[in-house]
């Protein structure tokens, strides 16, 4: 069973060994997954446990907050993260606290405290131009050094590129969701842009306006807004269709981002449920309107471009 820790300190985790990667993992894109699956196959070769290292909240949310500034656009919310990593076959996820005492460590030390003794690494993962540590004072060049003295290997995988040579990260997978491109960001992640979350209640308005809908909270800052052609995996065998709206509500004067999808000709009880949401086009942005009947007259035409976007795509996806 894959376990979940949270500390640099505490116990030897791995008395006998492990292999580690490291990084942000944000949208575990096709970046992260070669890293991940490269750790893991190593793993398996030495007959040791995999482990994925990450971090939550991210360092660049961390350092935002206390300068008083907006944090960057998420992709993947920490609980989706650990399941993907999981996913990739890792038989255990660091999703290690990113607080002042952490900020503070110097890349020397993580390694003693963390990669040495509670890991026992026996050969450590990261992506290109990997930092880590104080200030980011350390390097894969810092992780050869001290793995010469400590008994560990350390690597970097090459960087994955697209099939068209663009180099894949997060931050072109942001760019693309802002701008509207799921088939750019699809080409990117290796699968369609999706959040998943356990439906959480609302204030029940959509229902009473005649499009009720599953809410999923989205607590960082997301990538993208607005309103979008979406389909909903986890309900049927296969995805439904729905129009979903993804922000702050400005017409009910909402203030955390929330993503609530109404489902087409569906009726049934899903709260609680854990489901996932696939983006496939964007509508319009979010505005706020004078009065609800404003809203809800554009939530109808919001909802029949949904439609056709989604019978077009499906007839194109058969043809």
């Amino acid at each position: 069973m894959s376990r979940l820790f949270r500390d640099v300190d505490g116990g030897v985790l791995f008395p006998h060994g492990s292999v580690v990667c490291i990084g942000a993992f944000d949208g575990l894109h096709l970046g992260h997954r070669a890293l991940v699956r490269h750790a893991v196959a190593r793993a398996r070769e030495l007959a040791l446990p995999a482990v994925a290292l990450s971090f939550e909240p991210l360092p660049r949310e961390f350092f935002a907050h206390r300068l008083g500034a907006n944090p960057p656009p998420r992709l993947t919310l920490a609980r989706a993260k650990e399941a993907g990593l999981r996913e990739l076959g890792v038989d255990s996820v660091g999703l290690l606290r990113f607080d002042a005492q952490l900020s503070a460590l110097s890349a020397q030390d993580f390694v003693r405290q963390l990669l040495v003794r509670r890991l026992q690494a026996r050969e450590v993962w990261v992506g290109p131009e990997f930092r880590f540590g104080h200030k980011r004072g350390g390097d894969l060049s810092v992780l050869q050094a001290m793995g010469a003295e400590f008994g560990f290997d350390a690597h970097e995988i090459m960087p994955v590129h697209s099939g068209d040579g663009e180099r894949v990260s997060s931050t072109r997978i942001r760019e693309a969701l802002v701008k509207g491109d799921f088939a750019h960001a699809e080409h990117l992640l290796g699968r369609p842009y999706a959040i998943s979350g356990r439906v959480v209640r609302g204030q029940q308005l959509g229902r009473t306006l005649g499009f009720p809908t599953a809410n999923l909270r989205f607590p960082k800052q997301p990538a993208l807004q607005g309103i979008y052609a979406t389909r909903v995996h986890g309900i049927a065998d296969a995805p439904l269709a729905s129009v979903s709206s993804f922000g702050t509500r400005p017409t009910v004067n909402g203030v955390e981002p929330l993503l609530e999808a109404h489902i087409f000709d569906f009726a049934g009880d899903l709260y609680g449920r854990h489901i996932e949401v696939e983006f496939v086009a964007k509508l319009r942005d979010e505005e706020k309107f004078p009065d609800l009947h404003s809203l809800t007259v554009q939530m109808q035409r919001d909802a029949g471009l949904a439609r056709e976007i989604l019978n077009d795509s499906r007839l194109r996806a058969s043809a």
